[in-house]
């Protein structure tokens, strides 16, 4: 991206995944200026066609009138970032990996508390295996 480039990122307040954040500070990370955040309805662009951001795409989008209906577009914020590079090599990114397959298994409450040991494993790999999808960036396919 060219010097002074802009990047725009909606997300929804109630998103648990992409909080404000990890929006604001990934961009930081890599030399991208904060420059404004709107209400989704007020941008220019609030008839664009809203997604999940995730494997959900593939089948559905908010708008589509389908049983998702958290995400709604007056919950929606649209940040605006400016591509701002010092010329300076980066320096590793910082991420926060998901809890490791063992940790997963070993819970004992919430969606594990009542399942057998098999379906405890089952659960934990199902998780295990979603989380390292989206960290490593591949959210749909």
């Amino acid at each position: 991206m060219k010097p002074g480039g802009l990047v725009k990122v909606a997300s929804n307040c109630s998103a648990v995944g992409v909080r404000y954040s990890y929006i604001v500070g990934g961009a930081l990370e890599n030399e991208f200026d904060h420059v404004e955040t709107v209400p989704f309805l007020q941008w220019a662009l609030r008839r664009y066609g809203r997604s999940y951001g995730d494997r959900r795409d593939a089948y559905r989008r908010p708008d589509s009138g389908e049983g998702y209906n958290v995400q709604r577009a007056e919950k929606d914020m649209v940040y605006t970032f400016k591509f701002n590079p010092s010329g300076e090599k980066l320096p590793p990114q910082s991420i926060r990996m998901p809890p490791t397959l063992q940790t997963l298994e070993a819970c004992k409450d919430g969606p594990f508390a009542e399942r057998t040991v098999e379906a405890k494993k089952t659960l934990a790999k199902q998780l295990h295996t979603r989380f390292m999808s989206e960290v490593s960036g591949q959210h749909v396919g």
